[in-house]
């Protein structure tokens, strides 16, 4: 209802590689969740920033989610129609604020939707089961992250962790991206075992 949760667990191969970053800043007001291949994910998103500039200096004004979201479906379209390119092997979940809040999901063929929850990955079933049943249209923010780390727990099967996972929220007070420090999200962490 006052803006825009992304969340995403990072992924540790090695002990010895740090995690790499999923949710990304596409504009000042939109963020991104790249699941699958995330080379592919890095070149979507980037060019995504590039339409977002691109947008802001044709218009002077902000570009709309639903916008940067339809130019990457495009993309990701135009990469199915020819031999020799094979289709981007990524989810975006791209999210922000214009008027109102709004998140979408691409699909790799270049399908999108508009969700009030989208969720992608492993116990991906489980998630969206427990948001059906918990869910509530007036969510606050603070209150949606309690929602989504217990989603992931039950998803996961394990306590959720600062370490491995992500949060950036974009406010519709302020209409900035956000990424969300440790010690914040340790703090949300304790709500879930309340």
């Amino acid at each position: 209802q006052d803006g825009v949760v992304l969340m995403a667990l990072r992924m540790i191969v090695s002990p010895l590689t740090d995690p790499t970053e999923k949710i990304s800043k596409v504009d000042e007001h939109v963020g991104a969740i790249a699941a699958g291949l995330m080379g592919d994910g890095m070149v979507l998103i980037d060019r995504c920033r590039l339409d977002a500039q691109i947008f802001r200096l044709t218009y002077n004004d902000i570009p709309p989610v639903k916008y940067l979201t339809k130019k990457i479906a495009e993309y990701k379209q135009l990469h199915t129609l020819y031999a020799g390119s094979r289709p981007f092997g990524v989810m975006i979940i791209l999210g922000g604020v214009d008027d109102r809040p709004q998140l979408f999901q691409t699909h790799p063929g270049g399908a999108y939707f508009s969700y009030k929850v989208a969720v992608v990955g492993e116990g991906k079933e489980k998630a969206i089961e427990f948001f059906k049943e918990n869910y509530k249209e007036e969510l606050k923010m603070k209150d949606a992250i309690v929602l989504g780390l217990k989603a992931i727990q039950i998803a996961s099967g394990e306590k959720p962790s600062s370490d491995i996972i992500e949060i950036a929220v974009i406010s519709m007070a302020d209409k900035k991206f956000r990424k969300l420090g440790k010690e914040e999200i340790e703090s949300f962490i304790s709500k879930v075992e309340e």
